[in-house]
């Protein structure tokens, strides 16, 4: 027997943005279920960057995803809302009408069915897989000498890291490991880097200082008994090759997103996203919205900061549509004393 559950909003993605939402749709007295296909909140930040820096979050200077993530989740917990891990929406059936939407969720793995008025998909770019380098045999080094993402930076302390890559990941964490690393390489093709400048600045500098190592070329060949990795063969642009010592080799050359069922469910696409108005981020199919890195409109930023705008406008729209006979006015948190009590610090 499946599980049926009736909600007002089913969120499916439970990463930052998703996870704001909560917040906004909380101080509207919206109640909210989260789906996600991992195993814990906080999507990209906490699966694949958890300590990884961010720096464009207003008011902190600097905090790692899983900081971020942490306090996402301390901010919503005032309103309680209910998460569905390790689980998939596999359909979306529509119900309602244009003017009252009602829709019906389902789940693959487990089966359970929601009931809900409004829809917000925050599922980033869909599931994602690390694209890997096209090297002989670099799946018998995986998990020991090659990773594709950073979990614990203690893991490469001592350790001679091999970096491959040009772009924001790459150079991120080839600052931030250089200084526990026993010694540092980046690998890049070209000497041109797709990286924030102030980030390239630091890594030459490093380099400058003879404190890490830079090479160009690309990896065309892993030493070392699997699953022991003991150096990278480097083939330079003039077909001669070398060998750099490493214990660990880091690719970083983006993610593959697979939207998955999204692709089945009634929604406009263009290119793997879905297209919504900058008004309230609505899709095609009135009451199923659409924030953060799976959406796309005219001037578009995949930004984390720019998700949380994008939830807090759709969180209107979503409220005609849960409360319709309810006139919403919309109230500082700063200056409204029902919204301080919701949030436990009222006096």
């Amino acid at each position: 027997m499946t599980d049926h559950i009736e909600t007002d909003v089913v969120i499916i993605g439970a990463g930052p943005v998703g996870l704001f939402a909560v917040f906004e749709l909380g101080l509207l007295d919206i109640k909210c279920h989260l789906i996600d296909i991992l195993p814990k909140a906080g999507g990209q930040c906490a699966e694949l960057y958890p300590e990884k820096p961010i720096y464009d979050i207003p008011g902190f200077p600097m905090v790692t995803g899983q900081g971020l993530v942490d306090n996402l989740m301390a901010q919503i917990e005032p309103f309680h809302p209910t998460f569905h891990f390790n689980e998939m929406v596999e359909s979306i059936e529509t119900l309602g009408t244009p003017e009252a939407p009602l829709f019906r969720v389902r789940t693959a793995e487990n089966g359970t069915t929601f009931t809900c008025k409004s829809v917000i998909i925050a599922a980033g770019g869909g599931s994602f897989q690390p694209k890997k380098p096209p090297i002989d045999n670099i799946e018998a080094y995986e998990g020991t000498g090659v990773f594709y993402a950073v979990r614990k930076m203690e893991m490469f302390r001592d350790k001679k890291v091999l970096i491959v890559g040009g772009g924001d990941s790459a150079l991120d964490w080839t600052v931030n490991l250089q200084p526990i690393a026993r010694r540092l390489t980046l690998l890049h093709r070209r000497d041109a880097f797709r990286a924030a400048p102030h980030t390239v600045e630091k890594m030459r500098a490093l380099v400058a200082a003879g404190e890490m190592d830079l090479h160009l070329g690309q990896v065309s060949a892993l030493k070392g008994e699997p699953p022991v990795l003991e150096g990278a063969v480097i083939r330079k642009d003039d077909g001669s090759e070398f060998t750099v010592d490493c214990d660990v080799m880091l690719p970083f050359f983006g993610l593959t997103m697979k939207l998955g069922p999204i692709a089945e469910w009634g929604l406009n696409l263009h290119e793997n996203l879905i297209p919504v108005d900058t008004e309230k981020f609505e899709t095609n199919v009135p009451g199923i919205f659409a924030i953060g890195d799976i959406n796309t409109y005219p001037g578009k930023l995949k930004l984390i900061l720019s998700g949380f705008h994008e939830g807090a406008l759709a969180a209107q729209k979503v409220h005609r549509y849960v409360y319709p006979e309810k006139k919403l006015l919309f109230q500082y948190t700063t200056s409204s004393t029902s919204l301080q009590k919701k949030l436990g610090v009222a006096a």
